[in-house]
């Protein structure tokens, strides 16, 4: 493979919060990024850096063309709202899985705690076992246990598991931009989801980025199955991030609890709302990926202070005025198509 092929990234869910953040921090470390959608000539107006090709995630042979001459496949497509994600999410694994496989090339699979049900929690590592409660964690369990059979047939896998994400370009399946504050508006009452004393685990979109980009260019010292955890940001208590939100604010928002009574009648509606009620498990007791082995492959993990991060997101959501209002104006339409 020549040295340009190892530098070429294919990323299959870019126009996305995750797959977006992974896809710029590999450009900005001299990766070229190609990048498949369904609407490749609307999408290069928004990235022109990208090397857009027309394609869809759940066509094997767009996947398979678009991963020719590359050296690596970012995973990190879903589809919007969580609709349909039990007849997609898996056939678009498998067309990536082939792809790979055909070429020689290794897959990037962005993670979270989904996997894991209560006999894991509070302090999951890599190895912990997996019985999930939930519909979403049943099928994360199975797309690992795919690659986990990928990587010992042609195809390297890198599975990073993360908490709860929040930063500039996080979508509308964000507790930080559904829950915590509502985006566009001024932060006036934060909708805590935590129990006071419950630690919850997050994630800043930009330091998850940077850990993937560096776990990527150490791929080749890697384990052909290698699964890492980040810590992100532990709000111990269950405040924390409130409080930093309110901080960050201006000092004068309230902090009030986020209405779980809610749930069951918004979820007749909103399909978000009914993924988020399935999740509130997760509310209910601390968990806390630890980032042992993380921390032993690269160092340190990345971390931005919380109120820095904080401040970026209110900023990139319209709640607090800044230079990247374009980014506000787009997630708010993006908000606003998937509550419909």
């Amino acid at each position: 493979m020549s040295s340009e092929m190892k530098m070429t990234a294919l990323i299959l869910g870019a126009t996305g919060g995750i797959g977006g953040a992974v896809a710029r921090k590999l450009l900005a470390r001299g990766w070229r990024v190609r990048a498949l959608n369904r609407d490749a000539a609307k999408a290069s107006r928004s990235e022109p850096a990208f090397e857009w090709v027309q394609g869809d995630a759940m066509n094997a042979g767009d996947v398979l063309r678009a991963a020719e001459g590359v050296g690596l496949i970012v995973h990190a497509v879903n589809p919007p709202g969580y609709r349909d994600w039990e007849t997609l999410v898996l056939p678009m694994l498998d067309n990536t899985i082939a792809a790979a496989r055909a070429v020689g090339v290794r897959i990037v699979l962005p993670g979270n705690v989904y996997n894991f049900g209560p006999d894991a929690l509070r302090a999951p590592t890599e190895e912990s076992p997996q019985h999930p409660v939930t519909k979403k964690g049943t099928i994360r369990v199975e797309m690992e246990r795919r690659l986990k059979a990928a990587s010992q047939s042609g195809a390297g896998v890198i599975i990073f598991r993360a908490g709860d994400f929040f930063g500039p370009g996080t979508t509308a399946n964000s507790w930080f931009s559904s829950g915590l504050v509502t985006p566009g508006k001024p932060v006036g009452t934060i909708r805590n989801p935590s129990r006071r004393g419950v630690g919850h685990q997050w994630t800043y979109l930009p330091d998850m980025a940077e850990t993937i980009a560096q776990l990527i260019e150490r791929a080749e010292r890697l384990p052909d199955f290698a699964v890492y955890h980040m810590e992100g940001f532990w709000d111990a208590d269950g405040m924390q991030m409130a409080e930093a939100i309110k901080r960050v604010a201006g000092g004068k928002a309230k902090i009030g609890n986020f209405p779980w009574w809610f749930l069951p009648l918004a979820a007749l509606f909103v399909p978000v709302m009914r993924e988020i009620k399935e999740m509130r498990y997760l509310w209910k007791v601390p968990v806390r990926m630890r980032n042992d082995k993380l921390t032993a492959e690269l160092g340190k993990e990345p971390q931005t202070p919380i109120d820095e991060a904080v401040r970026a997101s209110l900023v990139a959501l319209g709640c607090l005025p800044g230079p990247h209002r374009d980014t506000a104006d787009a997630l708010i339409g993006h908000l606003s198509r998937n509550a419909g």
